[in-house]
């Protein structure tokens, strides 16, 4: 009997998605989209100064062989044979900059993320430097200059870390956002691994035109950049390389099946989501919150503070799709935040308990501004502040504001989305962990005013990353014709409130938002960093 059960399953695919707080290997079939199996493991994120925000890549790359080899003990026990699955994607926090050795394979630094701020002192000499007339860095990339994309921090690795501008010199030096350090470790590493990026991961480095598609020497040279340590650029689903581990893990039982999809996080949702239509949209709650609209074949340019970016290109001969993006930087990080830092709840489920106790923040509002503003503000002036505190708040009302401000922060984005398109979304997928709470889902639709709708299945951006890799060439086993596509079964929250509350509540907020910006001047302690020598 079990021997039919494993033949019914037909060819699968998995899936690494590792994020800003965790990563998670899963396993789909590519005939029906069902999740199989999944592990997930939570990454640590070390804050060595103020703003500063750093992860192991060693740490990070054996969070991949543990959860590999978890999902495959996990499928065992299933009785399904994982000899099925037919090829692997991946999907990464998009950014964060790790550079490293070609011949040993080390680190030489400690991964730096996305969130960090160390490199706004950076980013103020060089924005000196671009002409006002002609913002070639904006027109090329689709991005402001900002701490949030990995030139600026590969500059400041560059500029401060002996043990990076060494391996440069020496021609030793490899960089890479994560799924390039990722694909070339698991590829072999130091015995041929593969150095490459995709279209995606490859539009947020800031060193990369967005309409050539290539890395651009201009760009190159304006932030300093030595080309010979970029990656490969491919498309986000081809056949890359093949699995080669050198470790004596059971992953090995996944030796010689190609990784044949890339995507960064947040396109991988996009293509989770089927979005495949100009005009389509969705929102995902991770760490941070992105909205990602699907503009086709053209790029467009905001003119309300959201980046344009690639979205994806299903193959090499396929042609490149584009997005606008508005960015959020914290989302679920200010849980995590209310969990670790202040202690008030043990979990991150907890907060949907405490929020529910009171059913209102009481006046109160939190915005988190961790890392400064991002989209549609761009203020890196800008930090967190709770603001309309008296004798009555407790932390049930300061849980409720955390989830209210992940809503509010949604709000703007959408509203500079609605104005740059011309045509208001009607409702709003979305997608991530966050989205497991019921109270900020309604929360959501209510501070929006339209209906917000998930999937049954919240994991859409590993089911993105597995999509792109089982329909690559060579690979075939996913289709993604519009007609093969499986229906998802989805759950709709609709607004509950009257229009008229939800605009004073909205309001509010931006009036709180005014308040947290300008906190940090030029001359903070915190924006004198000297040169920072130290093994990761």
């Amino acid at each position: 009997m079990a021997a039919a059960k494993k033949a019914v399953l037909g060819p699968l695919v998995g899936a690494v998605d590792q994020g800003t707080s965790s990563t998670r290997f899963l396993v789909f079939n590519s005939k029906t989209a069902e999740l199989l199996s999944h592990h997930q493991v939570e990454i640590k994120q070390e804050f060595p100064r103020e703003g500063w925000v750093e992860q192991d890549p060693k740490e990070i790359l054996q969070s991949v062989y543990e959860c590999i080899e978890k999902t495959c003990e996990k499928l065992g026990q299933l009785n399904i044979d994982i000899s099925n699955i037919k090829a692997i994607g991946v999907s990464n926090q998009r950014e964060t900059t790790v550079v490293w050795d070609k011949l040993t394979g080390e680190p030489l630094y400690n991964a730096v993320v996305w969130l960090d701020l160390r490199t706004q002192s950076t980013v103020e000499k060089l924005s000196k430097r671009i002409p006002g007339n002609n913002n070639f860095v904006k027109s090329k990339t689709g991005l402001p200059l900002s701490t949030y994309f990995s030139a600026v921090k590969l500059r400041w690795l560059l500029d401060n870390v002996k043990k990076v501008q060494e391996a440069v010199e020496e021609n030793r030096a490899l960089f890479g956002t994560i799924d390039s350090w990722l694909i070339w470790s698991l590829t072999g590493g130091i015995n041929g691994g593969v150095h490459c990026t995709d279209v995606t991961n490859a539009s947020r480095t800031m060193l990369f035109n967005i309409h050539s598609l290539e890395w651009d020497k201009e760009l190159c040279e304006f932030f300093g950049i030595p080309m010979e340590i970029l990656p490969n650029v491919r498309s986000s689903s081809e056949i890359y390389g093949l699995m080669k581990i050198s470790h004596s893990l059971k992953a090995g039982a996944l030796e010689g099946v190609p990784i044949s999809g890339c995507l960064g996080d947040q396109s991988a949702a996009l293509v989770g989501q089927m979005c495949f239509q100009d005009g389509q949209a969705k929102n995902t709650y991770g760490t941070g919150c992105f909205l990602l609209c699907n503009t086709g074949h053209k790029c467009v340019f905001s003119e309300h503070g959201l980046l344009t970016t690639v979205a994806y290109k299903l193959g090499r001969d396929k042609p490149v799709y584009y997005a606008l993006e508005g960015s959020v930087a914290i989302a679920g990080a200010v849980i995590r935040w209310l969990r670790d830092n202040l202690g008030i709840i043990k979990s991150s489920e907890e907060i949907e308990k405490l929020a529910k106790e009171v059913g209102t923040s009481y006046g109160c509002y939190f915005v988190p501004a961790f890392s400064g503003l991002y989209a549609p503000y761009w203020e890196p002036s800008a930090r967190g502040i709770i603001c309309g505190l008296t004798q009555f708040t407790n932390k049930c009302h300061i849980a409720f504001a955390a989830l209210e401000a992940v809503c509010f922060q949604t709000r703007e984005i959408l509203d500079a989305m609605n104005r740059d398109c011309g045509i208001p979304l009607s409702h709003l997928q979305v997608d991530g962990g966050m989205t497991s709470n019921k109270i900020l889902m309604q929360l959501q639709a209510d501070i929006l005013y339209i209906p917000v709708v998930k999937p049954s299945m919240p994991e859409t951006t590993a089911l993105g990353a597995a999509m792109a890799a089982g329909a690559a060439e060579g690979v075939g086993v996913w289709s993604l014709e519009p007609e093969d596509l499986s229906a998802v079964t989805m759950e709709r929250f609709e607004p509950q409130i009257n229009a008229e509350e939800s605009e004073i509540r909205y309001s509010t907020w931006k009036k709180a938002v005014m308040k947290s910006i300008g906190w940090v001047t030029t001359q903070s302690p915190e924006s004198g960093f000297h040169c920072y020598e130290e093994t990761p």
